[in-house]
């Protein structure tokens, strides 16, 4: 059938209910609420999981769920740490449990492919664990679940022209060029431009300890300069992700088995 909204939260449960007569590719996103310095937003890693997820959404027909937008601790060499005012954190074992709950609670209304996009580095293993358990629980039952985080699709061609000088590497990309750049595409209206940090990058030893040390931490909370940033390089990742998850989600869940 034809969807008025790829957005599951906006259908009605009739309307939910005709859509997986198609058998859809449900995506949840998933997340965190944490800082991202002082010119994004804090949920920056759920949005950003939410729009890539409906852009593929609509090339295939697909569905998104509602966001998990809580996700595990944010920690300082990765995140800044939860000393900063809003950065807000589950335990391993909550994660796990939503997890293995709404993928368990998808299947049980039908739902039989499933992709999780992620956009908080912290959370894999946690996201891993709760599927494993859901794919137990629900037994054979035909369900299919992959389990991405969208940086990962990013090619060495696509990085060196995001960064010319040199891509420094998804841990200190927090609230920098990275997602500045994916935030100016999709939310340009929750981008405070005027207050993109340009700070050196966080030296830290290759360990964590605790209490954890602040000091470690650039007092923006961005953990390298996102200076950089533009729109146009936005634009490019996300021609990426289009391309290359479409891509991936047909090859895994729809063209094998139907």
């Amino acid at each position: 059938m034809t969807q008025s909204t790829v957005f599951m939260a906006e259908m009605t449960w009739p309307e939910f209910g005709a859509c997986l007569e198609d058998g859809p590719v449900v995506f949840l996103p998933t997340g965190m609420l944490e800082q991202h310095g002082p010119h994004l937003p804090m949920g920056v890693d759920h949005l950003l999981p939410t729009a890539i997820a409906a852009m593929v959404a609509h090339e295939i027909n697909g569905i998104v769920a509602p966001p998990i937008n809580y996700g595990y601790k944010s920690m300082p060499r990765t995140g800044g740490g939860p000393s900063f005012p809003g950065s807000t954190g589950l335990d391993g074992a909550t994660l796990i449990a939503v997890v293995r709950d709404v993928i368990r609670e998808l299947a049980r209304h039908g739902v039989r492919r499933i992709c999780v996009i992620d956009g908080h580095f912290e959370n894999l293993w946690f996201l891993n664990e709760g599927i494993d358990l859901a794919m137990r629980e629900v037994g054979d039952t035909g369900l299919r679940v992959m389990c991405l985080q969208h940086w990962e699709f990013l090619t060495r061609d696509t990085l060196d022209v995001v960064f010319p000088d040199g891509f420094p590497g998804i841990e200190l990309e927090h609230a920098a060029v990275l997602e500045t750049s994916l935030m100016m595409h999709f939310y340009p209206e929750l981008v405070r431009t005027d207050r993109i940090p340009d700070n050196a990058p966080m030296e830290a030893p290759p360990y964590d300890v605790w209490p954890s040390r602040q000091e470690w931490v650039p007092a923006s909370g961005a953990l390298t300069s996102a200076a950089l940033a533009s729109p146009e390089k936005g634009a490019i990742m996300v021609e990426q992700y289009r391309r290359d998850m479409t891509t991936a989600v047909r090859r895994e869940l729809i063209g094998r088995g139907r």
